[in-house]
């Protein structure tokens, strides 16, 4: 990976924590967040900008450098198994956090496709995308803000056989700016002959890692009371106030974390330190067991590692929307997913064992440790990269997926990069998709819980509520409030340009094409200057 000449370091340490520690008084409260990813930071925006001394410790070089993400779900139209109520619930979470984040995504459709060999019918769907609907334009009559996908009558529409053969012979938009000149090149590429209709277009956007990773940087750094250490190991937790610890009901009301920092200078030392909490935040991601077992909290749980991978498409004549094709999960015709990004650019996942599920990559957790063992193939090309040879060979095998429903597509060329990871599953359901936060109040502790990215806003809530219930935080403050209101500090001061500066900087040190960077269409346009209460 190179190092980008602008310099732009990811968030770095902002003061030796042992001095912090020590400088301030005992009246101020101070959390530690055990991870910086999606969830460790956001709940870090959360709890620094009500003053709480948040201290973040991330073994990564920067933030969010974890599994990967293509959208945001916002009614999680992927998923026909799940519940009604849970696509309710992802609706509502990714609006949420789409407010707090919005330089990071990608304002485009996606296409739903039931292929001819799948026994289910596009329109098996409707009710729930009708329920969906409504429960958009209710968001919109509680705030205006809200508003964030466009009307909600134009939240799902539907494109027969007909309507595609007509769009198919028009010619090719290359900045799309409607519904039918976004459909223009799938009438064209997609194989209509494999696929039932209607195809379902609904306003599910995309969502950029890299912009999301500098969006959390620059946002924490607004903040005095954050200070977030990168290149950070946690050695171990241990409770310093406890109560009755040798009894099962015991209560902790401090805890220390022992952690080694490296530098970032050539010889990598590394200095030991430790420094006392208030409360402990579990956001360690697929790891979280790791600091259960030494809470000494007993639970259940998965992990999977999933990757999808980068390829380079040239073809296109212009932009194109998100394809997904519905399939089961896991057999070898489980769902493939074509995501755009700008310069021609796809991440592919296909939902089979041989792309991007794994035979042996979900594991559980057993009676001994709460923390699942992936295999240890996989530990390694989450902590070092792929090794060069599988990764070519199922990138390849991705291109092939896909160039069924859409046969040009096996022009497409390897980058030789993935995005990749372990994603974290509470209890023994793997095909849950809900979850945010467990709390222990007795013991001064929140373990995150967020299978899927958008639920970190709510769990930040959930622990705000907590401190204020034990008394590590004052009811009613104003910065609470805008919170609701979406006056997040770092939005007055950034916009898409600076998002921009430094999420190619991570894109390039984590060793991606730096168009991935980018977004095609920047929400700014389509729906910020609809915002009235944030300072934008």
């Amino acid at each position: 990976m190179t190092q980008s000449s602008t310099n732009i370091k990811p968030q770095a340490v902002k003061h030796d924590a042992a001095t912090l520690y020590q400088a301030h008084d005992e009246q101020v409260k101070r959390v530690g967040i055990l991870g910086g990813g999606t969830a460790g930071a956001t709940i870090a925006i959360r709890l620094a900008s009500l003053g709480v001394e948040t201290y973040v410790f991330e073994k990564q070089k920067s933030l969010i450098d974890g599994p990967p993400m293509c959208h945001l779900h916002a009614g999680g139209n992927l998923y026909r198994e799940i519940p009604d109520e849970d696509c309710v619930a992802l609706l509502k979470q990714c609006i949420d956090i789409l407010r707090l984040y919005p330089y990071t995504i990608d304002v485009r459709p996606t296409v739903f496709a039931v292929p001819t060999r799948d026994e289910g019918l596009p329109e098996d769907l409707l009710p729930r995308l009708d329920i969906l609907t409504q429960a958009y334009r209710d968001l919109i009559e509680q705030d205006i803000n809200n508003k964030v996908l466009g009307e909600p009558e134009n939240y799902y529409q539907l494109y027969g056989h007909e309507q595609l053969i007509e769009l198919s012979e028009r010619e090719q938009v290359p900045v799309p700016s409607s519904v039918d000149e976004w459909l223009i090149p799938v009438a064209k590429y997609l194989d209509l002959n494999k696929v039932k209709f209607p195809l379902i277009v609904v306003q599910e956007y995309g969502w950029n890692i890299f912009r999301l990773a500098a969006s959390a940087q620059l946002a924490l750094d607004e903040y005095d009371h954050a200070h977030v250490f990168t290149n950070t190991k946690v050695k171990q937790v241990v409770a310093v106030d406890c109560d009755n610890c040798a009894n099962a009901d015991h209560h902790v009301s401090k805890w220390r974390i022992d952690y080694e920092q490296h530098s970032e200078t050539q010889d990598n030392e590394a200095k030991a330190d430790s420094i006392e909490v208030d409360y402990l935040v579990n956001a360690c991601g697929f790891r979280t067991g790791i600091i259960d077992d030494m809470v000494g909290v007993e639970v259940k749980r998965m992990v999977e590692f999933k990757s999808s991978y980068i390829t380079h498409w040239d073809n296109t004549g212009g932009q194109i929307p998100e394809i997904i094709i519905y399939g089961e999960r896991g057999t070898p015709e489980g769902m493939a997913q074509l995501t755009p990004y700008p310069g021609g650019y796809f991440q592919i996942h296909g939902m089979s064992k041989f792309i991007t599920l794994f035979d042996d990559g979900l594991v559980a957790s057993n009676e001994d440790s709460a923390q699942p063992k992936l295999p240890a193939q996989y530990v390694h090309y989450i902590e070092d990269g792929w090794d060069k040879a599988p990764l070519q060979a199922r990138s390849q095998q991705a291109i092939e997926y896909v160039a069924e429903f859409v046969p040009t597509f096996n022009s497409a060329r390897t980058v030789g990069n993935a995005l990749y990871g372990g994603q974290q599953i509470p209890g023994i359901d793997d095909t849950l998709r809900v979850a945010d936060v467990s709390l222990y109040p007795n013991l001064h502790y929140a373990r995150a819980e967020n299978v899927k990215a958008s639920s970190t806003l709510l769990a930040a809530d959930e622990i705000v509520n907590q401190l204020i219930e034990l008394g590590l935080l004052e009811n009613d403050l104003p910065a609470d409030r805008d919170r609701y209101a979406h006056e997040w500090a770092y939005l007055a001061r950034n916009d898409s340009i600076t998002i921009d500066e430094v999420a190619r900087e991570l894109a390039d040190e984590r060793g991606f094409p730096l168009p991935m960077a980018g977004v095609n269409h920047s929400i700014r346009e389509e729906a910020l200057s609809n915002l009235t209460s944030a300072e934008i």
